[in-house]
């Protein structure tokens, strides 16, 4: 029996992705006039581990960023080390510094 997916919550207004519970969480800050979302941490408390859930939060967070035409930066360890390269499909939205000197 496959587990269903847990649901994910955005929220705003404390620059949060979470499950329903608020006990795993993935923190974010907007730069560049709200263009970029700088993923800065993600967390899942020991009970819940081995789950899949920081990849669940990091899915939200990166579809989030690209229906709203957003860049992400990787800052979170885990996001750039582990999550990335098992979904390299993401790397498309990946915020380039030098950006301004390829148009």
């Amino acid at each position: 029996m496959r587990r269903e997916a847990p649901k994910i919550v955005w929220s705003e207004r404390v620059l949060r992705f979470e499950t329903e519970d608020k006990e795993a969480y993935l923190e974010y800050e907007m730069r560049h006039g709200g263009r970029v979302m700088d993923i800065l941490h993600t967390y899942v408390p020991p009970s819940k581990r081995g789950l899949g859930l920081a990849s669940h939060l990091c899915i939200a967070a990166f579809s989030h960023a690209q229906s709203h035409s957003l860049y992400v930066i990787p800052s979170c360890s885990y996001v750039s080390d582990t999550f990335l390269p098992r979904n390299p499909s993401w790397n498309s939205i990946l915020h380039k510094e030098d950006l301004k000197s390829h148009i």
